[in-house]
């Protein structure tokens, strides 16, 4: 099976591409992150992919590029139900590029993180998948969170503190302000 995972960071794809290697599928890592804000997390976590992408032999697709306005207007009349959108927009873009250069499959590094709605990403993933005639791959990576940030950790990865939009960022220091 040849998948196409949508990454959202280093620290959370590198024991899901461990784990489907391991199954004998065929990963092809996507990059596409509109949300991330600033442009220098964004550009932190592009290229600790990047360079652990060429360590493990990954082929790695950039696609699209910083466009915090685009996302920014998406959300702005719904700012609490901007994750709905968020994964929608990922897994589009993702189940769009898929079908078009030949993938089997798509999935995401999402699914390995106990702070999102694994439902709501399966959801819009298998819908997507649909819309556009390649399968979604819906895995539970939830298991491996621990580990994977272990492993990160000594790898060296740059750890983002916050999901990725600056509406989660918010979020992260109003908590450290309680």
């Amino acid at each position: 099976m040849n998948t196409l995972m949508h990454i959202c960071c280093a620290p959370c794809a590198n024991l899901p591409i461990e784990q489907l290697r391991e199954e004998g599928v065929a990963v092809t890592g996507f990059w596409f992150n509109p949300n991330i804000h600033p442009y220098t997390e964004y550009q932190a976590r592009k290229h600790t992919l990047e360079d652990y992408a060429k360590t493990i032999g990954l082929k790695l697709v950039i696609g699209g590029t910083y466009d915090l306005r685009s996302f920014i207007t998406a959300v702005a009349g719904d700012i609490d139900g901007r994750c709905s959108y968020c994964y929608r927009v990922r897994m589009e873009e993702s189940a769009r590029y898929a079908a078009e250069h030949g993938f089997d499959s798509f999935t995401t590094s999402l699914l390995i993180s106990p702070y999102q709605n694994h439902e709501g990403i399966c959801a819009a993933g298998r819908e997507l998948g649909e819309q556009y005639g390649v399968e979604f791959l819906p895995r539970d990576f939830r298991p491996l969170f621990q580990a994977g940030q272990e492993r990160a950790r000594q790898l060296g990865f740059y750890m983002q503190k916050y999901c990725g939009c600056i509406f989660s960022e918010e979020e992260r220091y109003k908590k450290r302000r309680k």
